[in-house]
């Protein structure tokens, strides 16, 4: 039987004004998973929640990611669904094997997944989601589903193909864009190998900080160029490419650049409770149903490096290790 959540902050706390906030605008899913996350809620509820955007194929579609509306299944939504899944600790079981199957049957020939499949029917998209007739394998789709998968210990046939591809792009990337950094990220926290991830993570590393793809000081992001395409002001920063201290990224940083980076995020929380959405307004219904997420978002990152939420004393710090471009760690379950 579901439990009505109990209070869990101090009043005027940016725990309490963040579920203020959520009340207030979030959709069902991300009020339970705000629930479970900070206020003892069901897994449960969450996971019905979760249930209603699922397809008959297996995947799932319905603007789980509100950038793509319509009720076809797409791999961002996959990916979505996933980090919902592995925050729960139920990334298994015949609903995973299902998945699995969906994606090898709508994969690419070279086994990976592109950004976005064509419908038959144009439904919306976010234009920087262009819709193709034969789109290309993307790594900022199959780097994160291959990573949440391995990272649960899921084996499936299809993953051989796709980590292999995750393997070849992230290996030989020399241009990049921020998202594309961050789904390579994610892929190497997940993958099997430990010591080929944190080699390549140490050569990826070096190169966002070489071309500026991560604002390392949030007071001079005015001096880091914008990728072509993105929204002005639509960058990244440590903590979006760490979400926690386990992460390989968090040896990019030195404890000084984290900690601006996180002080950044704390100060970014708005009057209304929520977070803002950097990336380009396309929709109203869109960026409204994104705010919660990225208010969730926010709120597990500060937690994982001990920063108070809940108008109690701090935690330990920025977390991890200190300077240095080469501190590897296993993946991080929240």
């Amino acid at each position: 039987m579901s439990r009505t959540p109990e209070p869990a902050a101090l009043p005027g706390s940016p725990l309490a004004r963040a579920e203020q906030f959520v009340w207030l605008t979030a959709r069902v899913l991300e009020q339970r998973r705000f629930a479970f996350h900070f206020l003892a809620g069901d897994r449960d509820a969450v996971d019905a929640a979760l249930g209603s955007y699922l397809n008959a194929d297996g995947g799932y579609g319905h603007a789980l990611d509100p950038d793509l509306r319509g009720p076809l299944s797409q791999p961002l939504h996959t990916v979505h669904a996933l980090r919902i899944l592995d925050g729960l600790g139920r990334c298994a079981g015949q609903r995973i094997e299902r998945l699995c199957r969906h994606l090898a049957a709508v994969s690419t020939p070279d086994g990976a997944l592109p950004a976005v499949f064509p419908g038959p029917r144009p439904y919306p998209a976010a234009p920087y989601h262009p819709v193709l007739d034969d789109p290309p394998g993307e790594l900022l789709t199959t780097g994160p589903v291959v990573g949440l998968l391995h990272r649960n210990r899921i084996w499936h046939a299809w993953l051989f193909r796709a980590t292999e591809f995750c393997w070849e792009r992230v290996e030989n990337l020399r241009r990049s864009h921020p998202y594309e950094i961050q789904a390579a990220v994610a892929f190497l926290d997940g993958a099997p190998d430990r010591a080929r991830a944190s080699a390549a993570a140490d050569r990826l590393g070096r190169l966002a900080r070489a071309a500026g793809l991560v604002v390392l000081d949030p007071r001079r992001r005015a001096e880091y160029p914008v990728a072509p395409g993105y929204a002005p002001g639509e960058q990244l920063f440590p903590h979006d490419l760490a979400r926690q201290p386990e992460s390989l990224a968090r040896g990019w940083f030195t404890d000084e650049e984290l900690r601006r980076s996180l002080d950044f995020l704390a100060a970014e929380q708005q009057e209304d409770g929520g977070w803002p959405v950097r990336r380009r307004c396309w929709a109203p219904g869109s960026s409204l149903e994104r705010r919660p997420i990225v208010t969730l978002e926010a709120l597990l990152t500060l937690r994982a490096y001990g920063r108070p939420l809940d108008g109690g004393p701090p935690g330990p710090g920025p977390g991890g290790a200190g300077p240095g471009l080469s501190r590897p760690g296993p993946g991080l379950r929240r």
